[in-house]
């Protein structure tokens, strides 16, 4: 990607794509961001400072062990190869003390990583979770289930990788990189020099693998979400993927996305190769020159074995951890980005919350919905509804008909205060006159039974106790009966008990409508909305699920969205949505409509 000229000097001079990425952000006030973003990690991170501390000290601790026993390990050849075998012992003793307690604070560093990755990941996603169920549905329906899916893992691990460790990682690297270069300079000056040498050209190549390295993730990023999003959308729609004969394509289909994000993969894989080899050149050159010096020294008596084999090993050391401290920054971007697009969720404007209402009391005697004056539309340059009424009465059935597409499930919608009229009212009314705006806090006062299938894998009482979780089986059967699906649940291996798959598979669908029907009736609520949830069933059946709904609460709110003759003749009002405006039919126009059905 190609950066503008006023960033080129910065990156020049630290001889780093991210550093001078950084500095850009500063100048042009973005840098701010990336900090908000980290303010917004370490808020998740708070509860584990002990953590971080810990992760702190035992990496300091770790990494001045390793000093130690690289220096007791050259005066350990200095005693062999000078035959002073009487301090030998001591010095084994440091070499194996320093070896098992590095071992061990490693082995601890591991552990506390570990654990506490996964307690940030699940705080993170609970919280993700929880917001995301609450946020405002006309917002979060702009995101496909797969980005979501991708957001919320892939995302998640990696702000939960970096959130503990980078900082004590920047720190225990910046400490191991000023010791070691200081243990070499106070053996020999020059031979600190030639170990550093290799650091301008990480720090000027960085520049260039770094950019590299960030576009191949990003466009592994996104062809991972658009693989998972395919996949997603493929399996919940197998069943209609099938009865088109269209696996086939589907295949190929998902082969095709396989072979991009697989050409992707490998083309970073040769870019790390690639890369790799330049890295271990530099090194090796580096080294060899730093085992020319020292055998220069050696033959001049200058140094002995044991200062050459520190010289060598913490040069190689020195080397690894400048590129520890340059690849901090590139982490650190990483976790920005995936920070803001887990925070683009958690910022979603919430539902509206209207608490007090106080309808519940008034729950016995049930509720009117009403809507005056209503304008909505998903974009407001194209409104679905406009200048509509609507209302309902306690003990009614009341219907809604009108062509696919012109807007019944939208009004469901506003009916459950899923979404909001952008004019007009949309409220409930009790028989007393107490009025209140549907929010998210009346919904628990409707049952809802939307179109499709809508049963979960699990047993039959599981999918019913959804809604209510003490339930008990005779109350369970009640519901079941009311709905017309006693006689076949009944019948089957374990009754309420039995399993059903995802999506009720296994069941007809007017087998799964049914049971639906019934869970909507176990809640009991004051007002049933039936979105075109009786289509499936027998005219009979049909007629008497709707009677039984009206006798087991006879002050019940009822309100189907219906293409159905059978169900028009049950209801008090007829209301058909024509030319984007919701009216009432008279007692002649809606027999006609029946005819016409």
């Amino acid at each position: 990607m190609t950066q503008p000229d006023n960033g080129r000097e910065d990156r020049t001079a630290l001889g780093s794509e991210a550093l001078g990425t950084l500095l850009r952000r500063w100048r042009e006030g973005t840098f701010g961001e990336l900090l908000e973003d980290w303010r917004w990690i370490l808020a998740h991170t708070k509860r584990y400072k002990w953590a971080v501390a810990c992760y702190l000290v035992l990496g300091v601790a770790s990494a001045s062990l390793g000093l130690v026993s690289a220096v007791a390990s050259k005066y350990a050849i200095d005693i062999i190869t000078g035959y002073q075998t009487s301090r030998l012992g001591a010095m084994a003793a440091v070499m194996v003390a320093s070896a098992l307690a590095s071992l061990l604070l490693r082995s601890l560093v591991s552990r506390v990583s570990a654990k506490v990755s996964i307690f940030v990941s699940n705080d993170i996603q609970a919280s993700v979770f929880d917001k995301v169920l609450d946020a405002d549905w006309l917002a979060l329906s702009r995101y496909s289930s797969g980005d979501l899916l991708s957001r919320f893992n892939s995302d998640v691990s990696t702000v939960a990788g970096n959130a503990i460790s980078w900082l004590p990682n920047l720190l225990v690297s910046l400490y191991t990189f000023i010791a070691t270069f200081f243990v070499i300079l106070y053996y020999d000056r020059v031979m600190a020099l030639i170990a550093l040498a290799s650091a301008p050209f990480l720090l000027v190549s960085s520049r260039y693998l770094l950019g590299r390295m960030r576009r191949h993730n990003q466009r592994m990023k996104e062809l991972g979400s658009q693989l998972m999003a395919y996949e997603v959308e493929t399996f919940y729609n197998v069943d209609t993927i099938k009865s088109f004969g269209i696996m086939g394509q589907y295949g190929r289909g998902l082969r095709q996305r396989q072979e991009t994000f697989q050409k992707a993969s490998l083309d970073y894989n040769l870019f790390s190769i690639k890369t790799d080899a330049a890295i271990s050149l530099l090194g090796s050159a580096v080294q060899l020159a730093g085992f020319g010096y020292c055998l220069y020294l050696l033959w001049s008596g200058k140094i002995v074995y044991g200062t050459m084999t520190l010289f060598l090993s913490q040069s190689a050391k020195l080397s690894s951890t400048f590129s520890s401290l340059v690849g901090v920054v590139p982490a650190f971007l990483t976790s920005s980005v995936s920070a803001r697009r887990i925070r683009e969720l958690t910022e979603l404007p919430k539902e509206p919350h209207i608490p007090g209402s106080g309808l519940d009391r008034h729950g016995e005697e049930g509720f009117a919905v009403r809507m005056e004056d209503v304008d909505f539309g998903y974009d407001p340059a194209e409104p679905v509804l406009m200048g509509s009424a609507f209302h309902a009465e306690p003990g009614e059935i009341v219907a809604l008909v009108g062509p696919s597409g012109e807007g019944k499930t939208t009004m469901i919608r506003l009916i459950l205060g899923l979404v909001r009229p952008d004019r007009g009212r949309v409220f409930l009314r009790t028989g007393a006159g107490l009025e209140a705006e549907v929010n998210a806090e009346t919904r628990h006062l409707f049952s809802y039974v939307p179109q499709g299938n809508t049963i979960l894998s699990g047993t039959i009482a599981d999918n019913l106790r959804m809604v209510k979780e003490d339930a008990t089986d005779q109350e369970l059967e009640e519901a079941l009966r009311l709905a017309c699906a006693w006689e076949f649940v009944s019948r089957m291996p374990e009754g309420v008990h039995s399993s059903v798959g995802e999506r009720g598979r296994g069941l007809s669908e007017g087998q799964a409508q049914r049971l639906a029907i019934a869970r909507a009736v176990l809640k009991d609520a004051p007002v049933l909305l039936l979105d075109e949830a009786t289509s499936a069933l027998d005219v009979a059946t049909e007629r008497q699920v709707l009677r039984n709904l009206m006798t087991g609460r006879p002050n019940r709110t009822v309100i189907v969205t219906t293409h159905r003759p059978s169900v028009l003749g049950m209801c008090r009002r007829v209301y058909r949505i024509v030319d984007r405006q919701v009216r009432e039919l008279d007692r002649e126009e809606s027999e006609r409509l029946s005819m016409d059905f």
